[in-house]
Formats: C-alpha cells, sequence, structure tokens
C-alpha cells in the first residue's frame, strides 16, 4: 500500500515541528511539503501542496479559513490544528463542503487526550451547576485568545445547558469579568514557563467542582496527532474535535 502524501502548512511553527515529525515518522505517510506563509498559502487560488492528499493547517486564526479552502480546491483532504474555528466560521465551512462531499475537514482544537477528556467532563457536568467560568493559561508566544480549547470548552457547556438556559454570569458589562464565549466567562492568561494549562469552574449552592487539566510537555500532543492523522483520509464533511475520532462521547 503507497503512502499518503502529506502537506503540513505552519511547519516552521512549534507545533507544526511536531506535526511534520510524527508524519515522518509513520510509514503511512509522505511528507511532500513544509510551508509557511511566505510560501503564499493563504493567497486565493493558491496551490503550494505539490500533491499532497492531506493538508495539516497548524497556522494562525488570521490565514487559516484561505489555507484551508486552497486545500480543499487542491483536492486535499484537511486537519486543521489552528485556533480561531468558532461556530459560526465552522457553519460557513461546513456549507462550503456541501459541495465537495467526496472531501472531508477534521477541526482539532487541542491534540491533547487529556484536554479532550476534560471538555467532555465540563460538558458532562454543566446542567448541574447554575454557574461557570473558565480560566486558560498558555505561553506567552499564542498569538490568539481566548484558545480554541476554550472556545470549544464553552460551547459544549452552552450546548448542555440548550433546555435550561446559558449559565449564571454577573457583571458581565465590567471588563475584568472576561470574555463571554455562548454565555460562559473566559479568562485567558499569557505567561513564560506555562504550556497549555485549563480550570473549568463550575458552581451551585454550598459546593464547586473544578476541571484541571495541565500540558506538561508537547509530547502529550503526539497520540492524539496520530489518532487524528489516521483518521484523516476517511473523512467526509466536517468533523470537529478529537472526541468524535476517539469515541469519546
Amino acid at each position: 500500500m503507497s503512502s499518503l502524501p502529506v502537506a503540513v502548512v505552519g511547519a516552521t511553527g512549534r507545533l507544526g515541528r511536531l506535526v511534520t515529525d510524527v508524519v515522518r515518522a509513520s510509514d503511512a505517510f509522505e511528507l511532500v511539503a513544509e510551508l509557511s506563509s511566505r510560501d503564499d498559502v493563504h493567497v486565493p487560488g493558491a496551490n503550494p501542496f505539490r500533491g499532497a492528499r492531506a493538508v495539516i493547517d497548524v497556522t494562525i486564526p488570521a490565514l487559516s479559513p484561505a489555507i484551508v479552502e486552497n486545500a480543499l480546491a487542491a483536492g486535499a483532504n484537511v486537519l486543521v490544528g489552528t485556533s480561531g474555528w468558532s461556530s459560526p466560521r465552522l457553519a460557513t465551512l461546513a456549507r462550503s463542503l456541501e459541495s465537495r462531499p467526496e472531501q472531508g475537514v477534521l477541526v482539532v482544537p487541542n491534540f491533547s487526550i487529556g484536554s479532550v477528556l476534560a471538555t467532555h467532563l465540563a460538558r458532562l457536568a454543566a446542567p448541574w451547576f447554575p454557574a461557570a467560568e473558565i480560566v486558560e493559561a498558555h505561553h506567552a508566544g499564542k498569538v490568539d485568545s481566548p484558545s480554541g480549547t476554550a472556545i470549544r470548552t464553552a460551547e459544549q457547556i452552552a450546548e448542555a445547558r440548550r433546555a435550561i438556559g446559558p449559565v449564571d454570569a454577573p457583571h458581565v458589562d465590567q471588563r475584568a469579568r472576561g470574555q463571554q464565549v455562548a454565555s460562559v466567562p473566559v479568562h485567558s492568561l499569557r505567561l513564560p514557563g506555562v504550556i497549555a494549562q485549563q480550570d473549568v469552574m463550575l458552581s451551585g449552592p454550598g459546593e464547586t467542582l473544578t476541571i484541571r487539566h495541565a500540558t506538561t510537555d508537547d509530547a502529550a500532543y503526539v497520540p492524539g496527532i496520530r489518532a487524528a492523522l489516521d483518521a484523516l483520509p476517511e473523512m467526509r464533511g466536517l468533523t470537529v474535535g478529537l472526541d468524535t475520532v476517539l469515541g469519546i462521547g
């Protein structure tokens, strides 16, 4: 069986280098292109992917939609590890995929299996507590906030509470109360010495529940990257979250 040709966009970045290493280590894939924004990957109609049948986007939110569109136009399936894919942006992508039933996009806000489990636990707990807030911390070089994981977690909390209404969030008019995402206040920290950490704090009368996940080494992302890559060739339409790939929930 021949190897699947893969292009990594954002290959010079922190996550991009890790993804590139995972691709190289697998006999199932052949790395045919290591690209960055200097390769015009976000220019309308650009096709620098060198025949790749799978394109992995780990760039920045401002460039990601154009990269995904160009990769789809080139006939590839796409794995998105870039933050910034909120519900409205995902809805637009889902509509564009309706005309490409033979292709698929997998959007993964976080490749850590522990993080995926923490978000799943937050969704399970959300209907049982009237209030919830998220505090996420990442390294000082992360260019976006809130993180894609925090956005995904907040949206999952809201979905779990759809029948009973949004979380209680007093004084949201005050800037120090964080940014509301799907009614959930999110507070972002950017600090040197931190890789990634997220606390979901849920509370009700007389009790609190904190669900914490911390990444202490980039090695935590490797199993999730492998799982996403293995699933990508068979993807059709839009799939959001590593939880779907792993069968969680």
